[in-house]
């Protein structure tokens, strides 16, 4: 992607915010990639970024900016807070004219985004986050966060050459250049500044449940600054959220491409092949909810009413739940005759779905089990086209189903915790001792009649 011109936009309290755009059709993307590590111009001639840029947003319109305080903006600022990089956000996009935008924000920019897309839902038609939190107070309770900005305040060179080296890898020419570039665009006195007056005040947990615009929410392996369960919780608390985990960090993308230009795809709708409907296999690196439906006592209904009465029943739960997948976004993976086996890239819309099953058939004659599950599974392709999934979250989903009662809906811990604060209701089961585990696992029953 060639260089694009630097240009200036003033906000209302008179702040001069430098952006870039590449112009392009489709949704513009306003990103912001994480401040004070910012400068609108020399991003483009750092070789990771360039990398990032050119696989990410090659076909789509960027515009990339510093807030105040950062790279070619106006440095002497008097307030730093969400409030005022919410200002420098509308400073850009009034410049450009853009009545709907994709805000896509990473790290510590990541609360103002969350702030300012609360604040102008019909504005904000798409939200992006990466490796970011809501709280900056407990951003900082993080132990990799407290040595890192330890090493901040006592050693200057010592903490840019490691933040490199952990966002771009070690003993790489991108490294090395990624340190030249994080010296070049701040000061030890303003990272300071950044993040002990403005990131460690800043809290924008109250926003979350605002936001019901559709969200991607990214989260790397290893990336410990947010640490996987703060991303995983700010996910949970958005309304319309997806969930994707990537393989290495934000500065190493190239293993992700795939993964990233199939979530962007879905998210902002503007992709020459974008797909009209979900894939029947997530992709490898998702965050999945399994949900596996089974029919009680299916063979004594069959012997009860022969082949042909049973087989009625039996395609009535396979039409409710059809219909309970499409409306809550699901995919069906396969079905077993008596089951299914379906997948989330929400938990959320699983359990929901799960509840519109057992609500469906709650007069009926015909009995299911639910149980569910959440991971990272490998997706496989059939040899007649039909996707399937496997692996150790796909086995404990199943495991979990076949423990259930007709009419009860089972999950494990890691999707109750998935769905935190959403109103579900959960009774712990206590610990169960599945076949092919070795650990007992603890499960617990959706509340679904209220």
């Amino acid at each position: 992607m060639a260089e694009p011109s630097v240009k200036y936009a003033t906000t209302s309290d008179g702040v001069g915010i430098a952006f870039a755009d590449t112009g392009g059709d489709g949704v513009p993307v306003v990103y912001m990639r994480g401040s004070p590590f910012t400068h609108v111009q020399l991003e483009w001639r750092e070789t990771s970024f360039n990398f990032w840029f050119d696989h990410m947003f090659a076909r789509r319109r960027l515009i990339t900016f510093d807030c105040r305080g950062c790279g070619l903006s106006d440095r002497d600022v008097g307030e730093v807070s969400v409030e005022a990089f919410g200002r420098d956000i509308a400073a850009v996009a009034d410049k450009l004219g853009l009545d709907s935008l994709a805000l896509f924000a990473g790290q510590a920019d990541g609360m103002a985004a969350i702030s300012f897309a609360a604040d102008n839902p019909e504005r904000v038609s798409r939200l992006i986050l990466r490796d970011t939190y809501a709280d900056g107070a407990r951003f900082f309770e993080i132990p990799q966060v407290k040595a890192f900005l330890s090493m901040m305040e006592n050693d200057w060179d010592m903490f840019t050459t490691t933040l490199a080296h952990y966002v771009v890898g070690w003993g790489t020419l991108a490294a090395t250049e990624y340190v030249e570039f994080l010296r070049a665009v701040c000061t030890q006195e303003q990272a300071l500044a950044f993040f002990q007056d403005y990131v460690m005040s800043a809290d924008t947990s109250d926003d979350l449940p605002r936001i019901t615009q559709p969200t991607l929410v990214l989260s790397h392996k290893n990336v410990a600054i947010p640490d996987f369960d703060t991303v995983r919780n700010l996910a949970a608390r958005l309304p319309n959220a997806e969930l994707v985990v990537l393989e290495g960090t934000w500065g190493q993308p190239g293993d992700n491409s795939p993964v990233m230009e199939a979530a962007l795809d879905r998210l902002l709708g503007d992709a020459p092949t974008a797909i009209e409907t979900e894939p029947a296999v997530p992709a490898i690196g998702s965050l999945v909810t399994i949900l596996f439906t089974d029919i009680e006592g299916s063979t004594a209904l069959t012997q009860e009413l022969g082949d042909a009465g049973a087989r009625e029943l039996f395609r009535e739960h396979e039409r409710i739940t059809r219909e309970a997948l499409a409306a809550h976004g699901g995919s069906e993976v396969k079905t077993m005759g008596d089951g299914f086996m379906i997948s989330f890239g929400s938990a959320v819309g699983a359990l929901d779905c799960a509840i519109a099953i057992q609500r469906a058939l709650a007069e009926g004659e015909v009995k299911v089990r639910i149980g569910l599950n959440a991971g990272e599974p490998i997706a496989e392709e059939e040899p007649d086209g039909r996707g399937d999934l496997f692996g150790t979250s796909v086995i404990l989903a199943a495991r979990i189903a076949a423990q259930a009662k007709g009419g009860e809906i089972l999950a494990s811990n890691v999707v109750r915790e998935l769905v935190a604060g959403r109103g579900f209701l959960f009774s712990d089961q206590g610990e169960r001792v599945l076949r092919g585990f070795e650990d007992p696992v603890r499960v617990y029953e959706v509340s679904w009649q209220g």
